[in-house]
């Protein structure tokens, strides 16, 4: 079902909660893939646009960081990076130490993202990170995770779940998404996705940018993200599971003091204390999450 009709009322100040920062720009990654300059040059830009508001980190390798100096300008406000951790971590490590200390408060990276297979890997990795950089451990994309959840939480770090990819087998299903926020809010570990929600409501749409690319059907950022907030709130999970496969936008009511869906409704308040758990996701695109907004007339 296409995503369209959804019934607001006065000015969003909720969705600006809910969306504040959200967006971190991963287009360097599939399936935009643009170069560095490119997609340097589009971050610059979307930093000064209209919906700034929306925007979060930009998303780097850190073992293309020298290649991002190339093109990166410094301006009067600081950016903000996260790099991706690969299969040496302590090169990596050391690429961002020298990175920080070269642009000083013109360009930091503050997060790093690595991946980790069991509590002990989260253990040794988070002792070598400095205690200015906040890490996010991404979990493997099946089996039970509350095990290296309760790991991260215990190693103040953060979780991080893929949501999608170029084919169908890699969106995981509405259950395992469940359970993943189900542990997170059990350990109190704040978490962010990481691609395939490029679309407000859950969708069938096209899974890359070719003419010819196969449908399938993709979670939406707002279904994620609003069970993360209604989980907090104490919804069952016969009814969080029904909001991840919400594909009726009409369900959802967006107002200047509280979002709600199909009668559930969600304060300013609630929706601050989520945001405090579900703090980001990654999109290869900007401008197609802020696009279908528009379409949605929330913006």
């Amino acid at each position: 079902m296409e995503t369209t009709g959804v019934r607001h009322g006065g000015v969003k100040h909720s969705l600006h909660i809910l969306l504040s920062s959200l967006i971190d720009y991963a287009g360097l990654f599939p399936p935009s893939g643009l170069n560095m300059a490119d997609a340097v040059a589009n971050y610059d830009r979307y930093r000064s646009g209209p919906n700034a508001w929306a925007l979060g980190r930009f998303i780097v390798p850190a073992a293309r960081l020298t290649e991002f100096e190339q093109w990166f300008v410094a301006n009067r406000t600081p950016w903000h990076l996260s790099a991706l951790i690969g299969q040496n971590f302590a090169e990596d490590l050391a690429r961002i130490a020298e990175f920080n200390a070269r642009h000083q408060h013109l360009a930091v990276i503050d997060t790093l993202e690595a991946k980790a297979t069991i509590p002990a890997e989260v253990e040794t990795l988070r002792r070598q990170i400095p205690d200015s950089i906040i890490p996010y451990f991404e979990i493997p994309p099946s089996g039970d995770s509350r095990l290296l959840i309760q790991a991260i939480g215990a190693a103040h770090s953060r979780a991080k779940i893929r949501t999608g990819g170029l084919t169908q087998e890699m969106f995981p299903p509405a259950e395992q998404v469940l359970s993943f926020l189900e542990a997170c809010v059990s350990a109190n570990v704040a978490f962010k996705a990481t691609a395939g929600l490029h679309h407000p409501v859950r969708c069938m749409k096209p899974l890359t940018y070719e003419k010819d690319s196969p449908t399938g059907t993709m979670h939406g950022f707002l279904n994620v993200f609003l069970a993360a907030a209604f989980l907090l709130d104490g919804m069952s999970a016969k009814e969080l599971q029904g909001l991840l496969l919400e594909d009726d936008a009409s369900n959802f009511v967006l107002e200047e003091a509280s979002i709600s869906w199909r009668g559930r409704r969600l304060s300013q308040s609630r929706l601050l204390e989520s945001r405090a758990l579900a703090a980001s996701f990654g999109s290869c695109s900007f401008e197609e999450p802020m696009e279908d907004l528009l379409a949605l007339n929330l913006l």
